[in-house]
């Protein structure tokens, strides 16, 4: 008797391997790309890229399990979408801040710690199997461009973005001092 596809929200949701994770993870990423761009429909530039990279994000998600369709020409593109925001942004991207501001800038930040997941899930799945290198070059400059989205975002809105000093970890003392006498900068 055929499985009634009502019970079956993910074909190979029972798999062992990693792939399954990896493909939910990159959903979720998908997802919240969407929910990203219900929030910048005042943003175009915002936009416009959100609705480009959302299916690639699908794409990244296939592409293990599936045919590779990530091309080096999207790489490119995304590549030149990260200079593009960092030529616009200069110095507000220089540090690490933390991930707030508008709404809108939230949700790219989700994004971006989405995209993060993703590559780390990749990771998984290449010690199970092989992985193209492209896919991995691409989920992570994808959660940089979602970084520099969320920082973009803000500007446009005015706000000014918090930067984040770890007790942690050493920061260079000359960063430290400029930073600090410059005070919060939107980043």
């Amino acid at each position: 008797m055929k499985k009634d596809m009502r019970y079956i929200c993910y074909p190979f949701m029972r798999e062992a391997a990693s792939t399954v994770d990896f493909e939910i993870r990159t959903d979720s990423l998908t997802t919240r790309i969407g929910e990203a761009l219900s929030l910048t429909e005042d943003i175009e530039k915002v936009q416009t890229d959100l609705r480009w990279l959302q299916p690639l994000a699908y794409h990244l998600n296939g592409s293990v399990r599936g045919k590779l369709a990530i091309t080096p020409a999207d790489l490119q593109q995304l590549s030149d979408l990260y200079d593009d925001y960092v030529g616009e942004l200069g110095e507000l991207v220089e540090q690490f801040v933390l991930p707030q501001g508008t709404h809108a800038a939230t949700v790219l930040h989700v994004c971006r710690s989405e995209a993060k997941k993703s590559v780390r899930a990749l990771h998984k799945v290449s010690i199970e199997r092989d992985v193209p290198e492209i896919l991995f070059d691409f989920a992570q400059l994808m959660a940089n461009v979602l970084f520099v989205m969320a920082v973009y975002t803000n500007k446009m809105h005015g706000v000014d973005e918090i930067p984040f000093i770890s007790k942690s970890y050493p920061v260079r003392k000359k960063k430290a001092a400029e930073r600090s006498s410059k005070g919060a900068t939107a980043e």
